[in-house]
């Protein structure tokens, strides 16, 4: 199982994380509310009360929770069925507390919303829909089943049916307007969280791609003497052995083969050499590097850069961070995929600003989609027109995320338009106007202090040892 799979599939069993010290407080908390409950009603209220049942059905709490923490261990963590039994017995345990102390016409007839709005938060749909309609149907029920609430002088409190029917009406539409509030919540949260940790992986995997290129120029470096030596001393024993022609080919096969290792870690080492040495470069190569990967995909790939508006003719150096390149490189990659033929990359300079421009020529984002764009998890980007016409494809908006993400960390802003009416007629190949990107830097941002000097940096240093 990939990375990504595992942090996706960890999102889908979120129910498995709960500790069940955590139910324990949370149960505990829960029966000390209860007991001041019956207190109060029994001491200040003068309410008369099956307190033997009553506290037998707290009870029942009680032993529960200590069961729970002398068989288990403080650190368990509760799956999915074990977190469901748990909070339906909530469920059960306060309905019947409701049913001893009169039912609806108790004001904490509120607090069966507790555990489903719980539920809701950290338990899949099926099992929130059962506690859902478990404690409806209790809820209902209390209307004409409880044992009614009375003074000690004999009078039985109850509100008018009015109320009675309102608070029914009110408790019903709660537990539909909080079980969805708290599970839209709830997964918008965890999609922003499965969506930062798949950042996350994505810029540690570039960085560790960059630190690998740092290894390798060095490896190359070190390796260039020996292998120097090795091609010398055998040139020197193929005019030795010029009276032993089988010693003299093993010698030339050794030079053959110093001369293969000295050419695999010279194109080894160039590129590490980038990654290792040059912590700038010009802003053409950044987008190039960011492009290149998708070169070969059947799009062409157009790059047109120079001055804006009183920006001077020499383009900036800017940092070589792995945020960018990455960044750069999925908003390209989500070009490629939609283009009709044709991806434009923009590059733009002025003395404030930096601005990178990457246009299509698809269908470009649906109209009502363009607010959201940048968001994780966005699955309908294609008209159902694009979607059957590449079946195969099953974009979530995870990419634009990661990019924009990234790129706003390194100081940039983003902007998400369209060249044309994504839904109106088939215009021109050669016409940009499909989906457009637009990311802008403060060119402090990015411009390293040696952005004006061109020289070059130099041969890779040796690692004393």
């Amino acid at each position: 199982m990939s990375h990504a799979d595992t942090i996706f599939h960890g999102g889908r069993n979120r129910g498995n994380w709960i500790r069940l010290r955590t139910m324990i407080l949370i149960r505990w908390m829960a029966i000390i509310g209860q007991l001041v409950a019956l207190f109060v009603a029994q001491r200040m209220f003068n309410l008369s009360l099956e307190l033997g049942l009553c506290l037998m059905t707290v009870g029942v709490s009680v032993i529960g929770n200590l069961i729970a923490l002398f068989i288990f261990p403080e650190n368990k963590r509760l799956s999915e069925s074990e977190n469901f039994l748990m909070v339906l017995f909530d469920v059960l345990q306060l309905s019947f507390l409701l049913y001893l102390t009169g039912g609806l016409h108790n004001p904490f007839s509120l607090l069966v919303l507790g555990p489903v709005t719980i539920s809701a938060s950290v338990l899949t749909l099926r099992s929130t829909a059962f506690l859902g309609i478990t404690a409806f149907v209790l809820v209902t029920l209390l209307i004409e089943y409880h044992l009614p609430l009375r003074t000690d002088q004999g009078f039985i409190l109850r509100i008018p049916d009015t109320f009675l029917y309102g608070n029914w009406v009110a408790i019903t539409i709660a537990l539909l307007f909080l079980s969805v509030y708290s599970r839209w919540i709830a997964k918008e949260m965890h999609s922003m969280d499965d969506a930062l940790a798949a950042t996350q992986l994505a810029l540690s995997r570039a960085q560790k791609l960059n630190d690998l290129g740092g290894v390798v120029a060095a490896a190359a470096h070190e390796l260039g003497t020996p292998l120097a030596t090795i091609k010398l001393t055998s040139s020197e024993l193929i005019e030795d052995l010029s009276d032993q022609p089988e010693r003299q080919e093993d010698a030339r096969l050794i030079r053959e083969q110093a001369d293969r290792c000295r050419d695999i870690l010279r194109s080894m080492g160039r590129a590490g050499k980038e990654d290792l040495h040059m912590r700038q470069a010009p802003l053409a190569q950044i987008i190039a590097e960011a492009a290149e990967p998708h070169e070969g995909r059947g799009k062409n790939i157009l790059f047109d850069e120079g001055p804006g508006p009183g920006g001077e003719e020499e383009q900036p150096n800017i940092l070589r961070q792995p945020e960018i390149i990455h960044g750069l490189r999925n908003l390209v990659q989500n070009a490629v995929d939609f283009a009709r033929s044709t991806v434009w990359i923009e590059a733009m300079w002025t003395d404030s600003n930096v601005t990178v421009r990457i246009i299509d020529d698809g269908r470009g984002y649906p109209p009502h989609l363009i607010g959201r764009i940048g968001d994780p998890f966005v699955r309908n980007r294609r008209s159902d027109r694009d979607r059957k016409a590449r079946p195969e494809y099953e974009g979530m908006g995870l990419g634009l995320f990661i990019a924009k993400t990234l790129l706003e960390r390194t100081g940039a802003q983003l902007s998400f338009a369209n060249g044309s009416d994504a839904h109106g007629p088939q215009r021109s190949q050669t016409e940009r106007c499909g989906a457009i990107v637009e990311v802008v830097w403060p060119r402090s941002k990015i411009e390293t202090d040696l952005g004006k000097q061109t020289q070059p940096i130099g041969e890779n240093t040796p690692i004393e040892a």
